[in-house]
């Protein structure tokens, strides 16, 4: 700086005002190259010198101090894949201008660091690397976290195996394998036995404690070669590569030898656990992974019809097959539904029992089908839910309900979370977080959830209902009285409204019985300031007892059929 200074003092006034202008302009692009995290560096290849701009403020002490000076010492800091991309820039015989952009990592005493860096080649005329020049910045913890989201999104969170994507993944990859090699493998599926009553027993904690346990048992038991992930809440998979089928038998005998062995030890408690296998021979049982997949839970389910500590070995069966065909039709019908937009809403009216004006609308799943007909949910729901695709429809649902509801600023709608779909609490979160994105309407809409999956999945669902509750959200459990959720579940669970099963409606004027129960749920209804709706309400009839014992809404045929063209829309 002093020295250009100095020179310009000698120059003419107007030079010398460009020259003071040209320093402090380097001095600013400095400043700011240091601000952002960066230090630039030109390496000039006849010398192998390296000279730095920002590297005390930069760079670590060993290359800052002095040691970073020559090109041969910076390389010799680097790992192995950045001392080969350098090596290959530096030896490049292209006479065009190269532009790179690496990642490196430097290795000190005290540990590694990683670092970005861009930059350009610049050749002589004979094509060979006069000089590189480029900027460097340190991305260590960026790069930390990039390979631990990573690792999360192939890993299980709780067990640290893989997860069932990335299983399957490599369920591919060694049926590929197998094929080409005309050798075999296997798929196993391997459930921890009534972790239900273990969760009841002894709390969700230990019951997790239980998973991790069983899963480090099973991966004890396999060659360096298998493969485990966890598939479900209480089931893990295993990947057998080049097997037999009494390589098959042998290991499903160890496997559930390893977790019925010893007690596992829970901070709750010591617990015994059992295990169920289910498995299926590849690719002799399966064309594809899901397949494997399916045939190996099919196995699985008979297994576990024995009781506890079950192993079946899937077999085929020309009526299981058919069975597995016409599912799978639905499922590739789903997936084109769902991509073509032809899944829909038939909208059914609730109304209030004393105006019996309608106050809002269920928003009942429909698929149109390619040929031009329509198909109610209980066509393809339970298909949806056996093959995990129910996640993507219920989503679909929520965004479509949304969406009518900005359309339309008079009407509230309701939507249906699955039994399976509210098992899932990162779904859950999901689901919270497009509302809260959407948050105008969120007074607007109603969340249906199914009785027996409120109970089953207690916090889960009470964190769910609490969080929509905060946003303006109302909440109604579905089928009331088909389960056995208390009314105090129901306090806790924060709803506000009970839908009363529709097998106590029908036929109510002719049965003294359902006519107790409905009225005495009523009472309790409004003892807990809840209110409650008449599912399947079908005349007049009853629609006058129910508004005599104080049901709040009806919903049924005889106020709305459900319409895929409502008025309003």
């Amino acid at each position: 700086m002093v020295d250009v200074l100095n020179q310009s003092l000698q120059k003419k006034p107007a030079e010398r005002l460009a020259s003071l202008h040209a320093a402090q302009d380097a001095d600013r692009l400095q400043l700011a190259v240091t601000a952002a995290g960066m230090v630039s560096f030109l390496w000039t290849a006849g010398d192998d010198r390296i000279v730095w701009d920002g590297a005390r403020e930069i760079l670590p002490p060993q290359i800052a101090s002095g040691k970073g000076s020559r090109g041969r010492n910076l390389l010799a800091l680097m790992g192995a894949e950045g001392r080969a991309r350098f090596a290959a820039i530096i030896e490049s015989r292209s006479r065009d201008t190269e532009h790179f952009d690496i990642e490196v990592e430097l290795a000190f005493a005290l540990g590694s660091m990683s670092f970005s860096v861009q930059g350009v080649r610049i050749p002589d005329r004979e094509g060979a690397t006069e000089s590189i020049a480029g900027i460097m910045r340190e991305i260590t913890e960026a790069r930390r976290e990039r390979h631990r989201l990573t690792y999360l999104a192939t890993r299980d969170e709780l067990t640290g195996h893989l997860n069932r994507n990335s299983l399957r993944a490599e369920l591919a990859e060694a049926i590929d394998a197998a094929k080409q090699r005309k050798r075999h493998c296997a798929f196993l599926v391997a459930s921890i036995d009534r972790l239900a009553i273990i969760n009841d027993t002894y709390g969700f904690d230990a019951a997790d404690e239980v998973i991790v346990a069983v899963g480090e048992r099973l991966s004890r038991t396999l060659r360096s070669s298998d493969v485990i992930g966890r598939t479900a809440g209480n089931k893990f998979g295993v990947i057998l590569k080049n097997c037999t089928d009494e390589d098959i038998r042998a290991v499903a005998g160890r496997l559930r030898a390893a977790v019925r062995g010893d007690v596992i030890e829970t901070k709750a408690g010591r617990v015994a656990a059992t295990s169920s296998v289910g498995a299926v021979w590849l690719p002799t049982g399966a064309a594809s992974s899901q397949e494997a997949m399916l045939r190996a839970e099919e196995a699985l389910e008979r297994a576990r019809a024995g009781g506890r500590d079950g192993f079946h070995v899937y077999q085929r069966s020309q009526q299981r097959e058919g069975a597995r065909l016409r599912l799978m039709a639905v499922a590739d019908e789903i997936v084109s539904a769902l991509k073509d937009n032809r899944l829909v809403f038939a909208y059914q009216p609730i109304v209030d029992a004393h105006t019996r004006q309608p106050i809002e609308y269920e928003c009942l799943l429909r698929m149109m089908r390619q040929d031009g007909t329509v198909a109610d949910a209980s066509s393809f729901i339970p298909a949806a839910e056996q093959l995990g695709l129910v996640r993507l429809v219920d989503r679909h649902a929520l965004e479509m309900a949304v969406d009518r509801l900005k359309r339309h600023g008079n009407i509230s709608l309701s939507v249906n979370v699955s039994g399976t779909t509210s098992q899932d609490p990162a779904w859950l979160q999901s689901f919270v977080n497009y509302v809260r994105d959407n948050a105008a309407v969120a007074s607007r809409l109603v969340v249906e959830l199914t009785e027996t999956a409120a109970l089953h999945h207690f916090e889960e669902n009470a964190r769910f209902v609490s969080q929509l509750r905060d946003m303006g959200c109302r909440v109604a459990i579905d089928d009331f009285g088909a389960g056995y959720t208390s009314f105090r579940n129901l306090q806790m669970l924060r709803v506000d409204t009970v839908k009363i099963d529709g097998s106590y409606i029908t036929g109510l004027a002719t049965s003294p019985e359902n006519q107790i129960f409905v009225r005495t749920l009523v009472d309790l209804a409004r003892s807990f300031r809840l209110k409650t709706t008449a599912e399947w309400v079908g005349g007049e009839e009853e629609a006058a007892l129910l508004e005599g014992f104080g049901v709040d809404y009806f919903q049924g045929f005889h106020f709305g059929t459900p319409q895929l063209d409502p008025a309003w829309d």
